[in-house]
């Protein structure tokens, strides 16, 4: 790598290895019938929290159209992996989730190859890259004016009583008023702030 990447800056190294990272993960995602957007659909809904499954949602976090994104949902649909949900309040509008063939298939996530090629890294070098990279991501969702997406539990909205300590008590969305529970705070959510 040195050799590859040692005459380049840091950040043009970081857009390269990004580049060559991406097309890895673009290939090995061509598995089990599914293809690249198959699966990141799948996973982004495994993670979502209830309001954050609306197709449109699933467009903006994917970085796509509504119409690709309906050919996606048409596709996972027809092999059994995703449901369509009505929503009580509004029969118009529909949120998606995971069938129990859809959580088998996670099972079988292709990603898992470079997670079990981080594994080799350093867990100080692991949080340093999760850092460095969260804030690139933060960088382009702000630059391009799109949503940032995250998780509950580190999000500005999140309301924690006062009788708690820390946050290990009763918590809440700000936005919702909704109490959340313990699973539900590492769940990606469309309306994510991050704290300053």
């Amino acid at each position: 790598m040195t050799l590859i990447y040692g005459v380049m800056t840091n950040p043009e190294a970081i857009a390269s290895l990004v580049d060559r990272l991406s097309r890895l993960a673009h290939s090995l995602q061509y598995s089990h019938g599914l293809n690249p957007a198959q699966w990141n659909a799948l996973r982004y809904l495994a993670r979502a929290n209830k309001y954050s499954t609306s197709p449109g949602v699933l467009a903006d976090y994917l970085g796509t159209t509504k119409g690709t994104v309906s050919q996606t949902l048409i596709a996972l649909e027809s092999k059994g992996l995703i449901r369509r949900i009505r929503c009580g309040e509004d029969r118009r509008k529909v949120r998606l989730g995971l069938t129990e063939a859809g959580e088998t298939m996670l099972g079988l996530d292709p990603l898992r190859e470079i997670e079990r090629a981080s594994a080799g890294v350093p867990v100080s070098d692991r949080d340093c890259l999760v850092t460095a990279m969260t804030t690139i991501v933060n960088e382009l969702c702000t630059h391009h004016q799109g949503p940032r997406f995250g998780v509950c539990g580190t999000c500005c909205h999140l309301v924690c009583s006062e009788e708690s300590d820390g946050c290990e008590g009763a918590r809440r969305c700000g936005l919702t008023k909704d109490p959340l529970a313990t699973g539900e705070l590492a769940q990606i959510c469309v309306d994510f702030a991050p704290c300053k």
